[in-house]
């Protein structure tokens, strides 16, 4: 039996390990807010049809995440709910370029349970016990909850009755297993293929609340800009992301 010749061996463990860490490099990391995560998911599928770059969604709210990047959290790129964090990150110096809006969030009121009708006016009603909100501190949708409540004098009423999500996601939790009647939630959940025709929601003015501008960064890792968070930061603005985000409950730039 011929003996093959060890440098063989070391060249195919070399070409094995350039092959895995290439395969590495063209995977983004992308810090998504809890409000994006479904619409996050047919854009990556949309992104993935067209590039060979593959994507890891994180998700969590715009301030916990914001928390996780300036602490050195790897995401390369981060898709708030809002402004506020992304402007934060630029000002630490911790993006390459300022933010930029790339879509405008619309805020619900929605219910699971068939009963209820889902108006302001139904929250002061005695049947009504619980009313999720996402944390205004880390939450841009829960901002936006709470302006509406001191829009229309309602906080003095309800503020006993207002249950707290970290996020969207977990306010939706609350709604969806009913232990909140009742809560304030983001149309593109209300959408989303997981939670459609799920009870009933009304939409909010938009004149109740600061609109909700839902900003993009690409995150500084290294000096050197990543040319595959490029690629998808341009692809958020095209045409046919922005039908996605448009069919998922979105109002776009």
């Amino acid at each position: 039996m011929v003996k093959k010749p060890i440098y063989f061996s070391i060249f195919i463990l070399l070409f094995t390990l350039l092959g895995c860490a290439e395969k590495h490099t063209q995977t983004i990391r992308i810090a998504t807010a809890a409000n994006m995560q479904y619409a996050m998911r047919e854009l990556i599928k949309e992104f993935s049809a067209h590039h060979k770059i593959g994507c890891d969604m994180i998700v969590s709210s715009s301030g916990k995440l914001t928390g996780q990047i300036t602490a050195g959290a790897p995401y390369d790129i981060f898709v708030s709910a809002d402004m506020k964090y992304p402007e934060e990150i630029f000002e630490k110096g911790l993006s390459f370029e300022k933010p930029k809006v790339y879509a405008y969030g619309q805020l619900v009121l929605w219910t699971t349970t068939d009963s209820i009708s889902p108006t302001l006016e139904t929250l002061k009603q005695d049947h009504i016990q619980h009313i999720a909100v996402a944390n205004p501190k880390t939450a841009p949708y829960g901002v936006a909850a709470m302006q509406v409540l001191d829009k229309y004098d309602l906080m003095n009423d309800l503020k006993e009755k207002l249950v707290y999500g970290e996020s969207i996601a977990q306010t939706n939790q609350f709604i969806t297993s009913k232990a909140a009647e009742i809560g304030f939630t983001a149309k593109s959940v209300v959408l989303s293929p997981t939670m459609k025709n799920q009870g009933n929601y009304t939409e909010i003015d938009e004149k109740a609340y600061d609109r909700i501008r839902q900003g993009i960064v690409r995150i500084k890792r290294t000096d050197a800009e990543n040319k595959n968070t490029r690629i998808f930061y341009n692809f958020i603005f095209s045409p046919e992301a922005q039908q996605i985000l448009k069919t998922n409950g979105y109002a776009i730039p």
